[in-house]
């Protein structure tokens, strides 16, 4: 794992740094665990653009991960370590005794035959890779796809370099220290990955060009100032001329840049010690 920069003969490699992709050991997915992916163009189930700005890219198909982590007590071992075009962590493929798939996030320091284990009670190594309950957890420790309700899969600290840390537990609950520096509540019987995710690098990478962005499906973004007022609230004005507004606005008039948008009376409030830090 490192960072690939390039020589700046051209304008577009003059800032170019990305992966050299040397932890990748496949270079084609497993067949039968992926699937068909059509594009959505940050349109949802009612087919209305709730994203705006995606669109293109380069085809993809879906890779079927596991984050449950449901078998339980069975032997696996890493057999691959793949790129994914759908995140922008790695995946590893683990080959179980009883010779079944799975894909699992690529934890890191995890290489091509180390083996791992989801385990249903505290007869395990805490390893990274490993998955157990939080209740059997060491405090301390540094976890990653995490669950927040018993059995419904990890949602929480997937990305690249992610991780979260055990803080305490007492009372059916543990303390996660999340990326963001926010401490929250977590049910100790919830499930959570030894470790933290690989590819640490990735906040490091620069796309070099704007074609390359297009690539990820990500169309150009133009600034609301340079619109007319009819398009948006801060378009218009004599020759160049700021957003005018004391806080800036979306084209429909709603605050953003910094604006909260979390429910004042959210019934998971309760849950949350510390809020992330504001930037």
């Amino acid at each position: 794992m490192g960072i690939k920069k390039f020589n700046p003969v051209t304008p577009s490699l003059r800032f170019k740094a990305i992966s050299d992709f040397v932890e990748i050991t496949k270079s084609k997915p497993e067949k039968s665990l992926t699937v068909s992916l059509s594009k959505k163009a940050g349109r949802n189930n009612r087919g209305r653009i709730t994203v705006r700005r995606r669109g293109g890219g380069h085809k993809r198909r879906y890779r079927i991960i596991d984050f449950k982590r449901d078998k339980y007590d069975v032997l696996g071992k890493i057999i691959a370590i793949e790129y994914d075009p759908n995140r922008s962590a790695r995946i590893a493929l683990v080959q179980y005794a009883d010779e079944e798939k799975r894909y699992i996030i690529w934890p890191d320091k995890v290489i091509v035959g180390d083996e791992v284990i989801s385990s249903l009670d505290s007869q395990t190594d805490v390893k990274p890779g490993n998955s157990m309950k939080l209740k059997y957890i060491p405090m301390g420790s540094f976890i990653h796809n995490i669950e927040m309700n018993p059995g419904r899969g990890g949602i929480l600290a997937r990305s690249a370099g992610n991780w979260a840390q055990l803080m305490s537990k007492e009372k059916g609950f543990a303390q996660l220290k999340m990326p963001s520096s926010e401490i929250r509540l977590i049910k100790v019987e919830c499930r959570a990955t030894i470790g933290q995710v690989g590819l640490k690098e990735h906040s490091s990478f620069c796309h070099g060009k704007a074609g390359r962005i297009r690539w990820l499906g990500r169309r150009p973004k133009v600034r609301g100032v340079a619109m007319n007022p009819v398009d948006h609230p801060h378009g218009g004005g004599e020759g160049r001329a700021g957003q005018g507004n004391p806080h800036p606005v979306t084209p429909w008039g709603k605050p953003t840049k910094g604006a909260k948008t979390r429910k004042r009376k959210n019934r998971t409030s309760k849950y949350i010690i510390k809020r992330r830090k504001k930037k």
